[in-house]
């Protein structure tokens, strides 16, 4: 039964095989070229999707560095491979029936339809055991595809109110005289206002990312994973609110340039590094757990 479901093709020249899956890659992107280059223009003009410029690379070199631990026997699964192309034409279809859609959308589905049919490529040129084997790197590139901006709306909204709650808290721990109205933090010399530009969208996003790269290579257990990755969200929250704190603390003890100074506008890899340092000892954590759990098992 499944060597009927799996269509092979014998060519002696590996090459040959490499050569057609990288043009039919090359065709399929072609397809929605223009979606890909709105996703560029949003990348490099919008904070809320320059992380889409990292995955494609990152992606490739864990592909790269599994591919040379462990190589795989490529087989031809045809027909696997187009049922996963039907179902990328299906969702594509689908949006082009219904131009409601379309604007809020479609640059979203078609990258999604675009990464689905490379996976498809991948499993009709190599088979289901390489889609098995590199399935972390090749799930990545599902992060390519673009937040639709209704959806990216409430992310950033989420982030300023969990911002401006957590930041109204380590005011009231440190003592100081504070009112919270919405996204304004009213303090004794001056007011706050936690903006959209406030939320940290952009490094809340690569910390995710990098959250699921180092659970990926450092961690063992199905649960140990699923709580680091997890973990990169409070601690994204919390390094918008340490930030926030710690520029207004400077300027009410200090000089309150520092509301408006280079450690305001260029500081932001400050806080993020902190925030990797958490997710570390997070990880050290969950490895002695996970070391204990071995032993005791």
């Amino acid at each position: 039964m499944r060597d009927r479901m799996e269509w092979r093709l014998a060519f002696p020249e590996p090459m040959f095989r490499h050569a057609l899956f990288g043009l039919l890659v090359v065709a399929v992107s072609l397809i929605v070229w223009r979606s890909l280059n709105a996703l560029a223009i949003a990348a490099y003009d919008d904070d809320q999707y320059s992380h889409t410029l990292l995955v494609l690379p990152v992606s490739l070199a864990l592909i790269v560095v599994k591919l040379k631990r462990t190589p795989i026997m490529p087989r031809y699964s045809g027909i696997i491979g187009t049922m996963w192309i039907l179902l990328a034409a299906l969702i594509w279809s689908a949006c082009r029936f219904k131009p409601e859609l379309r604007a809020p959308y479609g640059p979203s589905i078609d990258v999604l339809v675009l990464v689905i049919c490379w996976l498809a490529l991948v499993i009709a040129f190599y088979g289901p055991q390489a889609l098995k084997r590199l399935l972390f790197p090749l799930l990545l590139l599902f992060l390519m595809v673009p937040i639709p901006h209704p959806a990216m709306g409430k992310i950033v909204g989420g982030l300023q109110i969990a911002s401006t709650y957590a930041t109204f808290l380590l005011f009231k721990v440190a003592g100081v005289p504070v009112l919270a109205n919405g996204f304004t933090i009213s303090l004794p010399s001056f007011d706050i206002e936690v903006a959209k530009e406030c939320s940290g969208i952009r490094s809340s996003i690569v910390l995710v990312v990098t959250a699921l790269i180092v659970q990926h290579f450092c961690l063992r257990s199905g649960w140990t994973k699923a709580v680091f990755a997890l973990a990169a969200v409070p601690l994204a929250i919390a390094k918008n609110a340490v930030r926030i704190f710690t520029l207004s603390m400077l300027a009410i003890k200090v000089d309150p340039g520092f509301l408006n100074g280079r450690l305001h506008h260029e500081g932001g890899i400050v806080f993020y590094l902190l925030a990797v340092a958490s997710l570390l000892i997070a990880l050290r954590v969950l490895q002695t757990v996970e070391r204990h759990q071995k032993c005791t098992s």
